[in-house]
């Protein structure tokens, strides 16, 4: 079987993988600090070129999702703040179904969270958030597995 996007209708909004992980990356400085990312910082963090980074930077800005000026820190903007936090979510709602439901090991329920997120669609992303969900109202209600 081939993997087909069209059937899973993912809302990404035309992003790329690698523009997804820039802009959770930049949210990252933003949940932490706020202070704003420098290019340097930030092509060390994704493992690439200052140049592969600026380059990043640029069409995020393009795009209306950073503010950047020459030799300046990047910021999100409100668009860029709203599409980090949606991959964000992803990123660590799928990371905690994996860890909870599946028992991997938190480094490789990272990884393997960092490339699913990209793909999945809305209804399976839906169904494992309220898997998380049942599991906490049932851990909430004080019963434990009998296995």
């Amino acid at each position: 079987m081939v993997y087909k996007p069209e059937i899973s209708g993912k809302t990404n909004k035309g992003f790329t993988e690698s523009i997804e992980d820039y802009l959770e990356e930049i949210y990252l400085d933003y949940i932490g600090s706020n202070t704003g990312v420098r290019i340097t910082d930030l092509a060390q963090a994704m493992g690439v070129t200052k140049a592969s980074a600026t380059d990043a930077v640029k069409k995020m800005k393009d795009r209306g999702l950073v503010r950047h000026e020459r030799y300046g820190r990047i910021y999100l903007t409100d668009a860029g703040l709203q599409a980090a936090k949606v991959v964000y979510d992803r990123h660590v709602t799928i990371t905690q179904f994996i860890r909870n439901f599946l028992d991997v090991s938190p480094e490789v329920a990272e990884n393997d969270a960092c490339g699913i997120e990209h793909i999945i669609s809305d209804e399976t992303f839906a169904a494992i958030k309220a898997a998380l969900r049942r599991q906490a109202i049932y851990e909430m209600s004080g019963k434990k597995d009998e296995d």
